[in-house]
């Protein structure tokens, strides 16, 4: 933990700042080093407004002519951006139904929580997301990010 991050802690701790007014300054404190590191090195990413979120699965060896992607797919960012828009729109009864199909997979989710701010709160907070998968003797690895 940084320096920064501690004396804030600190502050909420001793009651002089509210919940509300830590996690601001923390917030500013992420992207602060962000913004300060844009441009530095060949994978850096202009920190505009993302237009895709881009999901890429590829064998372990990478990407080659002769080993492509096994899946490439490139979402607009505007898409889901109207996609979190019209669950608003979802009559109560099927968002229930929703809700229930699926708690009863597994998923705990409630779709009456999702938020446009949410979908911002996410992209802002992906980079580069990377997952190892191992599967049936074969390694892939799972790259999400937003370009």
């Amino acid at each position: 933990m940084n320096e920064d991050r501690r004396k804030i802690l600190d502050l909420l701790a001793q009651g002089k700042i509210t919940a509300d007014e830590a996690e601001r300054l923390i917030a500013a404190l992420e992207k602060e080093p962000a913004a300060a590191s844009s441009g530095n090195g060949p994978d850096a990413r202009p920190k505009g407004r993302p237009k895709y979120l881009r999901v890429m699965v590829e064998s372990q060896e990478g990407t080659t002519p002769d080993n492509p992607s096994l899946v490439n797919v490139r979402v607009p960012m505007q898409l889901l951006r109207a996609g979190v828009r019209l669950v608003s729109l979802i009559p109560v009864q099927a968002r229930d139904h929703v809700n229930g199909a699926l708690k009863e997979n597994g998923v705990p989710f409630d779709l009456s929580q999702i938020r446009p701010e949410n979908l911002e709160e996410i992209v802002d907070q992906l980079d580069d997301l990377t997952v190892d998968v191992d599967q049936k003797n074969e390694k892939v690895k799972v790259k999400v990010f937003c370009e």
